[in-house]
């Protein structure tokens, strides 16, 4: 009876959200203007907003011409005070907590969450669910067991504010009503070593009656690999109610194919976008691509066109004013004290009623050793249109320059780990170069004019990158390996794992 009460409440609750959503999905133009001139009027006594003369911003554009595009470098002098424990420099009061994340240049990045600002965290993971719950009309998997990944959820203090990776941050908030059916225990999730984590978790799952299973791609394969091996089954004959894997924090696709064999059997997916900076965006129609961009969560967004990104005079785009099928470098003023700050991550519009977007790479993460700057979106695009036409498995890829090789023109050299190779790899290598030519016009001009050679593809043994992320101290949580560089900086490491 109460396995009954709790699946129809979670219908009629996500049924009335949904309902409710629909009004800030067609208002989300007015909302975004309201919300800037909101949190400038809230922050116009901070030391950010006085040295910025919040006082006179009335509009978008007073705005754009008084604060400047910032990165963490930008922001860090005042981040530093707010880490002091000062109030009133970013945001009105002190953060109420502080999400870690690596950096490269930066060191280790301290990124404000707010009272404000922590609410859509939760929110926006809630409303992924309750849209799903709606459209599949069906709330089943409440009933069972649920893993939701996290990093440790043992915080530290910095000058009195908790602190800690943001996934392990969620785990403090997670809702009451699913704390009982969620793994694996506080202890287990606490552990610092990957591998051993992973080996706890499935002695704590393997017997339960899993319904719905959260984590990044390359986490859940290697959940999901462990699990078969030891049992000898697909995951669907393993825990055959798993109705729901909710992922994010890269492009699903490449992994398809092999989670599919993995699961042995039908799982809905939803795609989600959430970040230390905010919850973004998740997929609201769990059966089409494309992100719902939550336009009314306590962030205004604007968009710089990625050719004009990082030089004077870019365009800072609103979002009526954004293209469809361009891509554009995410920039993001929130409710938590960052101010035009560029994430690094770009996405592309599919659709503007509701606005849907695609994350389509990262400002960083790109290659264009010869003037092609090829993305992420381009690679894995060019990848998934050669698995269809020469099927194969893919674990991981990583794309870099070869610009000085032994013998010929420079090239693209492909680093592929397979699970299983195609049929011809020639083939294959004919047909994803030709894949990548027809997305990129620099590329394809680079193959024609014989500046470049067609790509190359080097193999790589069995758990490469799991054994290269090990060796750099980045293997599991939220840490993912690049699909592609403008140097050979991971290339060269992984070349150690050549077969």
């Amino acid at each position: 009876m109460l396995n009954f009460f709790k699946k129809n409440a979670a219908l009629i609750w996500a049924k009335k959200h949904v309902q409710k959503a629909e009004e800030y999905k067609k208002n989300a133009d007015k909302n975004q203007e309201d919300l800037l001139l909101s949190l400038i009027n809230t922050a116009q006594k901070t030391l950010f907003g006085r040295e910025h003369d919040f006082e006179n911003i009335h509009s978008v554009k007073d705005f754009q011409e008084r604060v400047p595009i910032a990165d963490y470098e930008d922001l860090k002098p005042y981040i530093e005070r707010v880490k002091r424990g000062q109030a009133n420099i970013l945001w009105t009061e002190t953060p109420e907590y502080f999400a870690k994340t690596s950096g490269t240049t930066s060191g280790s990045k301290y990124i404000p969450i707010s009272k404000e600002g922590m609410p859509f965290q939760i929110a926006g993971a809630q409303s992924a669910l309750f849209h799903y719950i709606a459209q599949k009309n069906n709330a089943d998997f409440v009933n069972g067991k649920m893993i939701f990944l996290q990093g440790s959820p043992e915080l530290e203090e910095v000058f009195g504010i908790k602190t800690g990776r943001l996934s392990g941050i969620v785990a403090h908030h997670i809702p009451s009503y699913l704390q009982k059916n969620r793994l694996p225990s506080w202890k287990t999730n606490t552990m610092e070593d990957w591998e051993a984590k992973v080996d706890e978790i499935i002695k704590e799952t393997e017997h339960e009656n899993m319904t719905l299973i959260s984590g990044i791609p390359p986490w859940l394969i290697m959940y999901f690999e462990k699990l078969s091996e030891k049992h000898g089954k697909k995951i669907k004959q393993l825990f055959p109610n798993l109705q729901l894997i909710v992922t994010g924090g890269v492009n699903y696709e490449p992994y398809r194919d092999k989670m599919e064999d993995l699961l042995g059997g039908k799982v809905d997916i939803i795609q989600t976008f959430p970040a230390s900076e905010g919850f973004f965006a998740f997929q609201d129609d769990y059966t089409k691509e494309g992100l719902l961009l939550l336009t009314n969560h306590g962030i205004f967004y604007e968009f710089i066109p990625l050719e004009e990104y990082g030089k004077p005079g870019a365009r800072r785009l609103t979002l009526k004013e954004v293209e469809l099928h361009k891509d554009y470098a995410l920039i993001l003023t929130t409710n938590s004290g960052l101010w035009s700050y560029s994430i690094g991550d770009v996405v592309r519009f599919i659709d503007k009623m509701p606005y849907r977007i695609l994350v389509s790479g990262r400002t960083k993460h790109f290659t264009s050793a010869f003037g092609e700057h090829v993305i992420a979106f381009e690679v894995e695009e060019a990848m998934k249109a050669t698995l269809e036409k020469y099927p194969a498995q893919l674990t991981e890829f990583h794309l870099a320059p070869q610009v000085n090789p032994t013998e010929g023109l420079p090239y693209h050299e492909w680093l592929i780990e397979f699970e299983k190779e195609p049929e011809d790899l020639e083939l294959f290598r004919d047909e994803l170069d030709q894949q990548l030519r027809n997305r990129n016009t620099y590329y394809d001009d680079l193959i024609s004019g014989n500046i470049l050679q067609k790509l190359h593809i080097i193999k790589l043994s069995k758990n490469a990158f799991h054994e290269y992320a090990k060796s750099q101290g980045k293997l599991g949580g939220q840490n993912k390996t690049p699909r592609l560089a403008n140097d050979r900086n991971i290339a060269n490491l992984l070349e150690i794992y050549k077969l």
